[in-house]
């Protein structure tokens, strides 16, 4: 079995499973600044082949695509894949170490709160979706649905 065929299966479906749930990918520092400095609430997903914490992020990261309150925008990067482009979208997250998968709300380009793998990891994908719902509640009331 050819190990690398392996890792690119997986890593493309954890792709594909977060562009089929509605996110935009983000692959170079350009769409990355460029989807960050719109105005407006932004959720960045940054995603991750982990299997435990991203086996709980990514279905978490689906659900919220219904959520009655919501950012303006959905968004992906992929840690350890597109490594500029996540690098890029660290520099908005100030204040918080790098962390994948996590989850990072942004309005008008600034970091308003994130989730991290310490608080993915071990958790059921309930308890991730509460700490979002809770974040769009707070942050996204006047956006995508005034």
């Amino acid at each position: 079995m050819d190990f690398n065929f392996f890792i690119n299966d997986v890593v493309q479906g954890a792709r594909q499973e977060m562009v089929e749930s509605g996110y935009q990918e983000l692959t170079t520092p350009d769409e990355v600044d460029t989807a960050l400095q719109e105005k407006g609430t932004a959720l960045v997903m940054i995603n991750s082949v982990c299997g435990c914490a991203g086996g709980i992020a990514r279905p978490s990261a689906a659900y919220m695509k219904n959520y009655e309150t919501r950012p303006d925008r959905f968004l992906t990067v992929f840690a350890g894949q597109d490594k500029e482009a996540t690098a890029k979208a660290r520099e908005y997250f100030k204040g918080y170490a790098p962390s994948s998968p996590s989850f990072a709300l942004l309005k008008d380009g600034e970091i308003q709160m994130m989730v991290e793998r310490h608080e993915i990891e071990g958790y059921e994908p309930i308890q991730v979706v509460q700490k979002l719902e809770q974040a769009f509640d707070q942050y996204c009331k006047t956006s995508a649905n005034s």
